[in-house]
């Protein structure tokens, strides 16, 4: 019975602004694959803004990044170097890039390859303000063509399996320390 209490109120403990809605959906387009998610999250948005641009603490809590590290920065343009691998069932693809970020206002985040074993890889987060439930609408848009050959019929799951699972590790990045930040949106 006390196990039972201690659940319950573990469970009342938890915040109350989870993440609702998370969607994740990949597209093969040639060689490339297309890749969107969203989810709307209860935090202030500038809890999700530091978390989205805390590009040095990625590996921390981003699965499949190794390694990010910011080379230079001019202003709100930076060069960031990031190394890790996808992994889908008993597959890996290791991943090297070098990308060009760009840091939008108010809350906008685009990126794209420069170099490294990705042909192309351009992404953009979006951070938008959902007044009529109070949350804000995390969004991801990007398009991933890899130097190496996708297998057929696991490459598009792999792409997509990736995303989700570092998606869904950003929204709990951010609700973790949206815990911890002041009420103030």
């Amino acid at each position: 019975m006390q196990l039972l209490r201690l659940l319950a109120w573990l469970l009342c403990a938890l915040p109350a602004a989870a993440a609702e809605d998370v969607v994740v959906d990949a597209q093969r387009r040639g060689n490339s694959v297309s890749l969107r998610a969203h989810a709307l999250i209860f935090v202030p948005t500038a809890v999700a803004w530091h978390v989205l641009t805390d590009y040095e603490r990625l590996p921390t809590f981003i699965p499949g990044i190794a390694r990010s590290s910011v080379r230079s920065r001019d202003g709100n343009r930076l060069t960031v170097e990031q190394a890790g691998a996808a992994r889908f069932l008993i597959f890996s693809f290791p991943i090297e890039v070098r990308l060009e970020v760009l840091e939008t206002p108010p809350y906008a985040v685009s990126s794209r390859a420069l170099g490294g074993n990705l042909r192309r890889m351009d992404g953009r987060y979006e951070l938008l303000p959902e007044s009529a439930r109070g949350g804000v609408m995390l969004r991801y848009t990007g398009e991933i063509e890899p130097d190496f050959s996708l297998p057929p019929l696991i490459g598009l799951a792999a792409m997509r399996h990736m995303v989700e699972e570092q998606f869904t590790a950003m929204i709990a990045e951010i609700e973790r320390r949206a815990v911890s930040a002041p009420a103030t949106r």
